[in-house]
């Protein structure tokens, strides 16, 4: 593990990897919080320990929450495999940064644009523009194991 984290493109993948993780944590943290606040649960043991059955309900604000969640499941999971391959091919760190940078930062925004309801076409926006360096992580790792197949 030790001479993993000496590579400089790994060990970038690993900050921005984790703080990805983090934003997933943050965001089902408010999930949370929201359904406490709105008093909207999903389960009826914790309607009835809030109060009553009558809270074993959705909610649309709560329901966009976890759905932003979920999308960032969808996402992040396969950035995270597809960023430790890429880590392993030799690319150089400006531009391997340059891929973990924009992918963080588009799913930032999307989860923002979720969260806050921003006009469309943001959360579209910041959707695609997350997936060009997944899609070029994949095009490039294939090219490295084109010739095993």
């Amino acid at each position: 593990m030790a001479a993993l984290m000496k590579n400089e493109v790994f060990s970038c993948f690993v900050f921005y990897g984790v703080l990805l993780v983090i934003k997933m944590y943050i965001i089902a943290i408010i999930t949370g919080q929201v359904r406490l606040r709105k008093k909207a649960f999903a389960n009826p043991e914790d309607s009835l320990r809030h109060g009553g059955l009558q809270f074993h309900r959705e909610d649309p604000y709560v329901e966009r929450c976890r759905r932003a969640h979920l999308n960032d499941l969808e996402n992040i999971l396969p950035f995270l495999f597809l960023g430790a391959i890429y880590s392993m091919t030799g690319p150089t760190l400006a531009v391997a940064r340059l891929h973990f940078l924009v992918f963080f930062l588009g799913r930032v925004l999307h989860s923002v644009a979720y969260l806050l309801a921003l006009r469309a076409p943001t959360r579209s926006l910041a959707y695609t523009v997350a997936q060009v360096p997944c899609i070029s992580m994949a095009l490039q790792i294939l090219t490295c194991v084109a010739a095993y197949a």
